[in-house]
C-alpha cells in the first residue's frame, strides 16, 4: 500500500473502485498489498501511523461550568435578570433576593438533569476495544484491536467480536449475528466467495463481517477492509458525534411560549413606562413600575410547577414499563404523530417460531405457541392436536436427530442453547408430546454432515432398530434433486406460497440408506415443510389498532426481509397491499430519480419500509419531518442510533444496545409496542396538566398586569407592591401550580387525535379561556382597589392589603376552573386530586399566618383582616367559579350542537 508522510492519522486507506463484496481474494489481496502470511510488523506500524488506531471518534466533552450558563439562556430569563438589576438599582433587595433564587433553583435542576446526560459512558467506543488473533509476518499472534489497520489477516470464531470491517477470504460454518447493524432477526450464513452486483444491502453482503457484530458458530479467515471511523458502524458513531438531537415536542412549544411572553412583557413595561412617564412621574418611579410590571407578567413559579409535572409523569410512565432519559420528552409521546417502529422485538417476540407443517400429502398443519419453548400443540385442519403417527412422526424424529440444539424445561422455567432455528425445530417434539431426550436415547448418531452455507443444508446419518438413516433439513433448491417425488411443481408451488408470506421455509426429508456419502445426498423421502417465522406479541395488533384510533400513524421501519416484514404487516393491520411497502434500494433509487416532492410523497404513502440502511432509517425519519410531523422512532440496535436522534422522541428496547438506549430520550423496559401506547397516554395525560398549570400562571399573571394598567389609566396607585406580587407568582400561585401536576387524567385521551405540530401552547380555546379568567379578575381586584380608595376613604396600606387577600381567594377559586378545561369543576371528582385540596387549604392557612406574624408583616406590607371583610371578599372571589363554568358550558353546549 502506498505511503504518503504528509497523511494524517485517520486518513481513510485509498477507495477500492468498486464495493469489497465484489473483489475475488486474488484482487483483494492486489489492491490492499497484502498476503495471506499478513503484513510485516513494519508495514503494520506504517500503516497505524498513516491511518490512526482501530477506535471511534470521541465529541469533546461538555464542562459544568458550560452547562450552567446554558440554563441562562432563555428570553424568560432574560427579563427576570433584567428585572433583578433594576431592583437593585432601586435598592429593592428583596424583590431582586426573590428573583434569585428563582433563577438559581431553575439553573440548578436544570444543570443537574443535563450534567447526568453528559456524564454517561460512551458505549459505541467500548464495542471495539477487545482483542483479536491476526496474522502477521507469517506467524498468528493476540493484539489488541486497535491496532488493526486494512490488509490485516484475521482470524475468527464462535463467540468473538468482529473487530472491524473484513471481508471472509475462507469461512467453515460461520453464523453472524448482525442485528444491531441490520434489524435482521436472523443469524447471517457467510460465504467466502466474490458477490453481484456491485450494490447491496448490509444484509445481503454475505462475504463480509462488520465491527460489533458477533460470530455465533463456525471460523472464518479475512482481511480487514477499514477500520475505525471508516467502519459501518463508525461511520454510524462520527454522524451521532456531531448530530444535533431534535428538539422535543415540548421544548419546541415551550421555547415559542416563552418568547411571546418575554416580547409580550418587555411591550407592556415600555407602554405602561411611557404612560407613567408621560403622567408626570419620576425616572425612579418608572423603573419601580417597570419592575412591577415585569414581575406581574412573568409567571415565576412555572419552571419549578413545569418540572414537578415533568417528573410525575416520568413516574407514572416508570409504573407502565416506560423509562424516561429526558424529563422534556415525558409529554413528547403524546404530541407525535407518526411512530417508525422497528420490528423485530419490539412487534415480534423475537424467537424463531414453526408455524406450519406440511405434510407430504398436502395436509396442513398449524403448530401454535411461540419463542425457544416447548408450550404449544400442532393442530390438524380441523383445529384438533395431530396424532404423532406416520409422516408426521417421521418428520419430528428427522428434526430432532438432525439437531445441534439443547432445550429442557427446568424447574425456573426454560432453558435452551444452539441455533435460533434448531431451538425453534426442537420444540416441536414437546408440542407434539414427546419427549426429545427419550427419542434421541432410541437412536444412534453415526455421522454429522454441519450446515454450510455453500452447502445449504445439513444431514445427519443414524441408526434406528438396527436399520442405518439420514434426516436431512435445508433449502428447497439444493434438496430438490434428490428428492423422489412424484409432482416436484406441486412441490415448489407450496413452498414458494409460504416464503411469499414471509415464512423462511426448511424442507425435511429422509429414509433409509445403505452406505455413507458425505459428498453426494441420496435418494430422499420428503417428509414435510417447514414454515417459521418470528410470531407477533399477542398485544401488538391491538396497540397499533389503538394508535390509529387515537390518529397517530405507525409505519415499520427494519432491516429485514420485505416478504417477512409485509407478512407481519399485513397480520397487524399496518398495510394491505405490496405498494405500501418500499425497499432500502427502491428507496434510493427514488431518492435519485424524482424530485424532493416526489420523495417526500414516495415516503408518506408507505407503511412498510424493508432492508433500510441506518442512513435511510435518518433519512425517512427527517423526510417525515420536513411533511410536518412528530415523529418518534423505536429502536434497540447501533443500526437505530441516527434515527433515533434525528426524531422527536427516540425510543429505545429495554434488550437493546447500550448505543441505542443512550441516544434515545425514553427506555421501554418490556420491549412492548402497547407500552408506547401507554406512553401516549400517560404523555398526552402530562401535557393536559401542564396546560393547566400555564392557564393558572398566564390567566392571573394577566389579571396583575391589566390592574395595573387600569390604575395608571385611572390616575389611581399601584395595586400591589413588587415584593407582593412576587408573593402571589411564587408562593401561593406557585403552590397551586405544583397541585395541579398531580391531576389524574382525564377520560378519552385515545379517543382525541394528536396536536397539530403546528399549534402552539396558545391554542383558541386557551386564549378565550385567559382573557375571560383574566378579565373577570382584573375586574374584580380593580373595581374593589378604586372602590376602597375613592368611596371608602381606606388608606393605601389597608387597600393593598385587602386587595391581595381578594388575588388570593380568587387564585383559591380559579385553581378549580383550571382541572378541566372543558368539563365542571363539580365534575371532576376530589379523589382525583387531593394534593389539589390540601394544596389551596394549606396557601390559605399560610397566607392567613403571615398576615399575623410581625416579621412577614413588614416584608409583605400586610396585616390581619376583620371577619366582616372577610365576609364580602370571599363570595366576591367565588364569581370567578361561577364565570368560568358558565363559560364551559356554553362551550360544551356549542360543540354538542356542532357550532
Amino acid at each position: 500500500m502506498p505511503q504518503h508522510a504528509d497523511n494524517q492519522p485517520n486518513t481513510p486507506p485509498p477507495p477500492p473502485h468498486r464495493p469489497w463484496h465484489s473483489f475475488a481474494v486474488t484482487e483483494l489481496f492486489e489492491h490492499l498489498q497484502s498476503s495471506r502470511q499478513g503484513l510485516t510488523q513494519t508495514e503494520a506500524a506504517n500503516r497505524l501511523a498513516q491511518y490512526g488506531p482501530n477506535v471511534l471518534p470521541q465529541k469533546k466533552s461538555v464542562t459544568l461550568v458550560e452547562i450552567v450558563l446554558r440554563q441562562f439562556m432563555s428570553p424568560l430569563i432574560y427579563v427576570l435578570l433584567f428585572a433583578a438589576v433594576i431592583a437593585l438599582i432601586l435598592s429593592e433587595y428583596v424583590d431582586a433576593g426573590f428573583i434569585a433564587v428563582v433563577l438559581l433553583f431553575n439553573a440548578a435542576m436544570g444543570a443537574y438533569q443535563e450534567w447526568r446526560a453528559e456524564t454517561n459512558a460512551n458505549a459505541l467506543q467500548q464495542m471495539i476495544r477487545i482483542r483479536v488473533r491476526l496474522r502477521r509476518d507469517n506467524a498468528d499472534e493476540e493484539a489488541e484491536a486497535e491496532t488493526l489497520v486494512p490488509g490485516d489477516v484475521v482470524l475468527l470464531e464462535s463467540g468473538n467480536k468482529v473487530p472491524a470491517d473484513i471481508r471472509l477470504i475462507k469461512s467453515t460454518q460461520l453464523n453472524v449475528e448482525e442485528a444491531l447493524l441490520t434489524g435482521e432477526s436472523l443469524p447471517v450464513a457467510k460465504t467466502s466467495q466474490p458477490l453481484e452486483p456491485s450494490e447491496l444491502p448490509l444484509g445481503d453482503r454475505a462475504n463480509m463481517v462488520f465491527a460489533g457484530t458477533t460470530v455465533l458458530t463456525g471460523r472464518a479467515t479475512g482481511v480487514v477492509v477499514a477500520t475505525g471511523m471508516h467502519t459501518e458502524i463508525g461511520r454510524i458513531a462520527a454522524s451521532l458525534q456531531y448530530l444535533e438531537p431534535t428538539k422535543a415536542p415540548l421544548v419546541e412549544r415551550m421555547e415559542a411560549f416563552t418568547q411571546k411572553i418575554s416580547v409580550v412583557t418587555l411591550i407592556t413595561c415600555l407602554f405602561i413606562g411611557v404612560v407613567g412617564y408621560w403622567q408626570g412621574m419620576s425616572l425612579t418611579q418608572v423603573l419601580f413600575l417597570a419592575v412591577a410590571v415585569a414581575v406581574s407578567a412573568i409567571p415565576e413559579g412555572l419552571p419549578i410547577a413545569m418540572t414537578v409535572a415533568l417528573s410525575i409523569g416520568t413516574r407514572r410512565m416508570a409504573k407502565r414499563n416506560v423509562i424516561i432519559r429526558k424529563l422534556t420528552a415525558v409529554e413528547g409521546l403524546g404530541s407525535c404523530t407518526f411512530i417508525a417502529t422497528d420490528k423485530t422485538g419490539t412487534l415480534t417476540v423475537d424467537g424463531q417460531t414453526v408455524r406450519q407443517l406440511v405434510l407430504p400429502d398436502a395436509r396442513t398443519l398449524t403448530v401454535t405457541g411461540e419463542g425457544y419453548n416447548g408450550i404449544g400443540q400442532i393442530l390438524d385442519p380441523a383445529g384438533q392436536p395431530a396424532p404423532v403417527q406416520g409422516s408426521l412422526g417421521e418428520l419430528l424424529e428427522a428434526v430432532t436427530v438432525c439437531n445441534e440444539s439443547k432445550l429442557e424445561h427446568r424447574a425456573d422455567g426454560w432453558h435452551y442453547q444452539g441455533d435460533a432455528v434448531d431451538v425453534a425445530l426442537m420444540a416441536l417434539s414437546y408440542k407434539a408430546g414427546l419427549s426429545p431426550g427419550d427419542l434421541l436415547q432410541s437412536v444412534e448418531r453415526v455421522q454429522q454432515i454441519p450446515f454450510e452455507s455453500e452447502r445449504k443444508y445439513a444431514a445427519v446419518y443414524y441408526r434406528r432398530a438396527g436399520s442405518l438413516r439420514i434426516a436431512v433439513k435445508g433449502a428447497l433448491e439444493t434438496l430438490l434433486p434428490a428428492l423422489q417425488t412424484e409432482d416436484a411443481d406441486a412441490l415448489v408451488t407450496r413452498h414458494d406460497a409460504l416464503a411469499a408470506n414471509g415464512f423462511r421455509v426448511l424442507v425435511v426429508a429422509g429414509g433409509p440408506v445403505d452406505t455413507i456419502d458425505e459428498t453426494t445426498l441420496p435418494p430422499l423421502q420428503l417428509l414435510g415443510l417447514l414454515a417459521l417465522i418470528d410470531p407477533l406479541r399477542p398485544e401488538a395488533k391491538a396497540a397499533v389498532q389503538t394508535c390509529q384510533e387515537a390518529g397517530v400513524t405507525v409505519a415499520m421501519v427494519t432491516g429485514d426481509h420485505p416478504a417477512t416484514a409485509l407478512y407481519i404487516a399485513r397480520e397487524l393491520g399496518l398495510a394491505e397491499h405490496k405498494e405500501q411497502l418500499i425497499t432500502g434500494a427502491e428507496l434510493a433509487e427514488a431518492a435519485r430519480q424524482g424530485s424532493f416532492t416526489d420523495f417526500v410523497e414516495t415516503v408518506n404513502s408507505r407503511r412498510v419500509f424493508a432492508r433500510v440502511s441506518p442512513q435511510q432509517k435518518q433519512q425517512i425519519v427527517e423526510t417525515l419531518q420536513e411533511s410536518g410531523h412528530f415523529v418518534a422512532v423505536t429502536g434497540d440496535g447501533v443500526n437505530d442510533a441516527p434515527a433515533l436522534k434525528t426524531a422527536h422522541i427516540g425510543i429505545a428496547m429495554g434488550y437493546g444496545t447500550d448505543v441505542a438506549k443512550e441516544t434515545a430520550s425514553m427506555i421501554i423496559t418490556d420491549n412492548n409496542f402497547a407500552s408506547i401506547v401507554a406512553g401516549i397516554e400517560e404523555g398526552r395525560n402530562t401535557y393536559s396538566n401542564l396546560r393547566k398549570i400555564i392557564y393558572l400562571a398566564i390567566s392571573t399573571g394577566a389579571a396583575e398586569i391589566m390592574l395595573v394598567a387600569l390604575a395608571l389609566i385611572f390616575g389611581q396607585p399601584i395595586p400591589f407592591l413588587p415584593v407582593q406580587l412576587l408573593w402571589l407568582n411564587l408562593v401561593t400561585n406557585g403552590i397551586q401550580d405544583v397541585a395541579l401536576a398531580f391531576e389524574a387524567g382525564e377520560p378519552g385521551p385515545m379517543q382525541q387525535s394528536p396536536r397539530k405540530p403546528s399549534e402552539g401552547v396558545f391554542n383558541p380555546l386557551m386564549i378565550r379561556q385567559n382573557l375571560l379568567a383574566g378579565g373577570v379578575m382584573t375586574l374584580l381586584t380593580f373595581g374593589l382597589w378604586y372602590h376602597l380608595l375613592n368611596n371608602l376613604g381606606r388608606s393605601e396600606f389597608e387597600a393593598r392589603n385587602l386587595i391581595l387577600l381578594l388575588m388570593v381567594l380568587l387564585q383559591n377559586f380559579h385553581v378549580f376552573n383550571c382541572r378541566s378545561e372543558t368539563r365542571s369543576a363539580f365534575g371532576i371528582p376530589l379523589r382525583n386530586n387531593y394534593v389539589l385540596v390540601l394544596g389551596v387549604l394549606a396557601l390559605q392557612a399560610l397566607h392567613i399566618g403571615v398576615m399575623h406574624i410581625p416579621f412577614m408583616q413588614e416584608l409583605l406590607k400586610i396585616a390581619p383582616v376583620s371577619l366582616n371583610d372577610w365576609a364580602k371578599l370571599v363570595p366576591t372571589a367565588a364569581i370567578v367559579l361561577v364565570v368560568m363554568e358558565l363559560f364551559k358550558w356554553w362551550q360544551r353546549r356549542g360543540h354538542a350542537s356542532g357550532a
